[in-house]
């Protein structure tokens, strides 16, 4: 039963910009502007710091690999090091190093012919432009140089998970905007379960041909399952569903769910998709906490990301 004395306490408040105003001052207007998913987005800024500084939290950041071709590669690479572990997927892996050799992503449109960009060799990834020799050829010559030069360096060893492969990436990537080698440097593992599905673990693949290389994909599996049974609190900034919003999720109902939790995503939720689930819907699953601090915002992540970390203290 509703009362209108709890829930009539705080006015919409209209926001008042002024010249020269910071991303700061803009978010303090917001504060109580009743605005659909902008307030959503202020009360993630807030669980987000709070998540953030509780020393007791183990906290994950999660997102898919196709935000990594965009600009926002930077901001995700400036956040690694106030998290304690990254999800994510193998498009991450293929679009860091790629870029972190030199491969040049340019400036695109949605709205393109999309048999004239193959016809001239060009990938269209939404409204980013990549020439076909910037992106494959990229990426297979640096991952042969790189794997290479593992396995020279670790005789003997010839069988990694892929955390730990991608830790072997970070520690050679000569390019300090890259997500790997931010990771490499602060000591935060990249969880990756789904490795195989891009150019990065078809690398991988071509390359186990010839030389004796195993991936051992249970084991990072078991380094998530002792993180939610060794971690009494956890917190998950999770950008986008599929496969890395669900390895957050999924280990963590084994420890009774996140106890701080903030989702990003455009999906609608009627479709039934992960992407599309609130995080309403995982609290009936145990992987949320239910009284868990947690709000889904609703909207594009190259927007709302470098709006809300510019908020946050630690940043």
């Amino acid at each position: 039963m509703y009362k209108k004395k709890d829930i009539l306490r705080r006015p919409v408040r209209d926001i008042r910009i002024k010249k020269g105003m910071s991303v700061r001052g803009l978010i303090k207007e917001m504060e109580n502007m009743g605005g659909f998913s902008g307030q959503h987005m202020v009360n993630g800024i807030h669980i987000t710091e709070r998540m953030l500084n509780d020393r007791e939290s183990f906290n994950f950041l999660s997102f898919p690999g196709d935000i990594v071709s965009t600009g926002l590669r930077g901001v995700l690479a400036g956040s690694v090091k106030h998290f304690d572990a990254i999800i994510t997927t193998c498009g991450t892996l293929d679009h860091d190093l790629a870029r972190a050799s030199g491969g040049r992503y340019n400036v695109g449109s949605f709205e393109s012919d999309d048999t004239a960009l193959h016809k001239i060799g060009v990938y269209r990834l939404g409204n980013v432009f990549i020439e076909k020799n910037e992106y494959g050829l990229e990426v297979e010559n640096a991952f042969r140089t790189i794997i290479k030069d593992i396995l020279k360096a670790n005789p003997g060893k010839t069988e990694y998970s892929a955390s730990e492969i991608i830790r072997e990436f970070g520690k050679r990537i000569n390019d300090d905007g890259s997500i790997m080698r931010q990771a490499y440097l602060h000591n935060v593992p990249i969880y990756c379960p789904g490795i195989l599905d891009g150019a990065f673990g078809t690398q991988l693949t071509i390359f186990s041909q010839d030389h004796d290389l195993k991936l051992n994909l249970i084991k990072d599996e078991l380094e998530l399952s002792n993180i939610s049974f060794d971690n009494k609190k956890t917190g998950a900034f999770m950008i986008g569903g599929g496969i890395s919003k669900h390895h957050v999720i999924w280990w963590n109902q084994f420890k009774g769910g996140l106890d701080y939790a903030v989702y990003v995503t455009t999906a609608s939720q009627y479709d039934g998709s992960l992407s599309g689930a609130r995080l309403t819907e995982a609290v009936s699953w145990g992987k949320v906490k239910e009284n868990a601090e947690y709000v889904t915002i609703d909207g594009d992540a190259t927007i709302i990301l470098p709006v809300m970390f510019s908020c946050i203290d630690l940043f």
